[in-house]
C-alpha cells in the first residue's frame, strides 16, 4: 500500500530508520511513533518508498 501524502511517506521513513536502529526510538513522535509500533519493516518500507511526486503534503480526514 502506498503513501497517500508526503507526510504519511516522511513518517513511514522515520519509523523505518527506527525499527532497522539507525534512530533512536526515543526520537520518533506523533504518526512515526504510531507507525513503528503497529507496521512490519516490510509495510514501512512499502510506505517509505513511495514516489513524492504529485502527493500533497496532507490528506484531509
Amino acid at each position: 500500500m502506498p503513501a497517500k501524502s508526503k507526510a504519511q511517506q516522511k513518517a513511514a521513513g522515520a519509523a523505518l530508520s527506527a525499527k532497522r536502529g539507525d534512530t533512536p526510538k526515543s526520537e520518533l513522535r506523533g504518526a512515526s511513533k504510531q507507525m513503528a509500533e503497529s507496521m512490519s519493516e516490510k509495510q514501512l518500507e512499502e510506505f517509505a518508498s513511495t514516489k513524492r511526486k504529485g502527493k500533497p503534503e496532507h490528506v484531509g480526514d
